[in-house]
């Protein structure tokens, strides 16, 4: 398979800003989010994205860099599971953090103004009516409640709606399956968020997964495989399309940063793959375009494909 193939737009110069703190009452400090676009075009597209575990708005470089150099805004809140914040296991906030993490993406949703008015040249040119959110691991899930996934709540044990009608189109990477039985009794007892319903997941989303993506079992989880990645996919209205990386761990090829020791299966080619699907399949479910979703899908079906496959409802 030729990646070169899936044709994207010329890259332009992006400038980033960071850290722009929102303010955040009732969820003990500031949200330190960054914001990256591109230095040039009007009407530009919109990305919330939520990152994985343990990560902040520093990570993810191979995606955020690609997306805005080719005409997206993308913003990154570091939520309260960040390294970077030091959160201590007994601190009170912890139970919640599922539930910190999507108020966190709200609030950057409410603070567009004052986003935008923090990077230079930025003004005036978003387009507020295509905002995408994108999340990778535990972010999955929580871009997933904005694209109407919901939480058992642990608390009040009843699901709530906290889908967001200004969220357009979704991109899930390496995202939990559903819980029950699907669970280990570990991750049953100490993480009661991964019990969720995609039954509700109904805004247009693809889902990307590794075949040999067995993290989860490292960290017991779940009781099944790669396969617990794919419900996202199979269980949601939404979800339209699948791709499916073949060889990926739960990095994907080392979507979490440029360095090599962020990723246990290093692969630059898988990585420029999803860079492109991506974008253009988000160009195509915001309604901005559709021949580069309909190319990169053409050559992913390719007999010769041994990066992936696509798959649609």
């Amino acid at each position: 398979m030729d990646i070169a193939e899936i044709k994207v737009s010329d890259p332009t110069p992006v400038v980033s800003v960071k850290p722009v703190v929102l303010s955040a009452p009732g969820r003990g400090e500031g949200l330190k989010v960054k914001v990256s676009a591109p230095t040039t075009g009007r009407n530009l597209p919109i990305i919330v994205f939520s990152h994985g575990s343990g990560s902040s708005l520093e990570g993810y470089g191979p995606l955020v860099d690609f997306w805005a150099a080719h005409g997206f805004v993308v913003i990154q809140p570091t939520h309260l599971d960040s390294r970077t914040v030091g959160l201590p296991q007994d601190d009170p906030r912890t139970p919640r953090i599922w539930r910190f993490r999507v108020e966190d993406m709200n609030r950057v949703l409410d603070q567009l103004d004052l986003l935008e008015s923090a990077v230079p040249g930025l003004s005036g040119r978003l387009d507020r009516s295509r905002i995408a959110t994108a999340g990778h691991s535990f972010g999955g899930q929580t871009a997933g409640n904005l694209l109407g996934l919901r939480v058992l709540n642990p608390e009040t044990k009843k699901e709530e709606d906290l889908s967001d009608s200004r969220i357009k189109a979704g991109l899930l990477f390496a995202t939990a399956g559903q819980g029950g039985d699907s669970l280990t009794p570990f991750a049953a007892e100490n993480m009661p968020h991964l019990n969720v319903s995609f039954a509700h997941m109904t805004t247009p989303t693809l889902v990307i997964v590794g075949d040999q993506d067995n993290i989860p079992n490292k960290y017991q989880l779940t009781v099944r495989g790669p396969d617990w990645m794919t419900d996202p996919y199979f269980l949601s209205p939404g979800a339209e399309s699948l791709l499916t990386l073949f060889g990926a761990e739960h990095s994907l090829g080392g979507i979490a940063g440029y360095e090599v020791q962020e990723t246990t299966d290093d692969n630059p080619a898988r990585v420029a793959l999803i860079q492109r699907v991506t974008w253009a399949y988000l160009r195509h479910a915001l309604d901005i375009e559709h021949s580069s979703w309909s190319a990169a899908c053409a050559a992913l079906e390719e007999s010769d494909n041994s990066l992936g496959r696509i798959e649609f409802k």
